[in-house]
């Protein structure tokens, strides 16, 4: 369990990590890309900011913690958090008709869910 549990986590840091490239593409050539872009002009560059911020963070949270072994609980903290934060993303996708990329965000809450569920459940990092 706890290394199924390491492996979803950090595929789901890899993917903040991934994800925070937004903020180093220009708005109107992410919009450009076409139905699963157009969604950034709806924020503006500081809220694009803002939640490039959040998803390192929650990047560092997932992963940091347990590795340093400084307050190892964060990690299902953080994890609670990335599964609000995918939940919010596929409402907003929800909200503009994209139905179709609605999927990778269920998914990736599931994942996070699940790590939040592991770790604070069966395979904590605390005994």
């Amino acid at each position: 369990m706890n290394f199924v549990l390491w492996i979803v986590t950090g595929w789901l840091a890899v993917v903040m990590v991934v994800s925070t490239g937004k903020v180093l593409v220009p708005r109107e050539k992410l919009a450009s890309i076409g139905r699963a872009g157009e969604w950034v002009m709806d924020f503006s560059p500081r809220t694009l900011w803002v939640i490039t911020i959040l998803e390192l963070l929650a990047a560092a949270g997932l992963i940091l913690p347990a590795v340093l072994g400084i307050a190892p609980v964060l990690v299902p903290v953080t994890a609670v958090c990335v599964a609000v934060l995918f939940t919010g993303a596929a409402t907003m996708r929800l909200r503009r008709g994209e139905r179709l990329t609605v999927l990778p965000d269920l998914v990736y809450a599931a994942m996070a869910a699940f790590v939040a569920w592991g770790r604070f459940g069966p395979a904590p990092f605390t005994g």
